[in-house]
């Protein structure tokens, strides 16, 4: 089922600004983000570069990291943001890579 756009508006950029705050609450060196106009970037110590987006014409969160790319869909059931084709979770999915990239588990929780 589609999400409508104003339920789109009333959880996507909710949803950008939860992971900013559960960034910056992480203990962790080498991290740095700041969420400007819908879009979140992630800097590294290493230079890498990992962006997560509100796309609003698709309705979807995107997030580009590792030339890794997914589309996060809003998953009633679930009550959580879904990539179809993989069936992971954002927030998992942005633990998990950032774990890999700093070789140390990172694990981001909502508050």
């Amino acid at each position: 089922m589609s999400i409508s756009e104003q339920d789109y508006e009333t959880r996507a950029l909710p949803e950008l600004r939860a992971l900013v705050d559960a960034l910056d609450e992480l203990d962790v060196p080498g991290i740095e983000c700041e969420l400007s106009s819908d879009i979140l970037t992630i800097e590294l110590s290493g230079g890498d570069r990992y962006v997560v987006n509100s796309h609003r014409a698709a309705r979807q969160i995107w997030m580009a990291a590792d030339r890794s790319a997914w589309h996060f869909d809003w998953d009633h059931e679930r009550s959580e943001w879904v990539a179809k084709k993989t069936g992971d979770e954002l927030w998992g999915t942005l633990s998990r890579v950032l774990s890999a990239k700093l070789g140390q588990p990172v694990a981001l929780t909502h508050s």
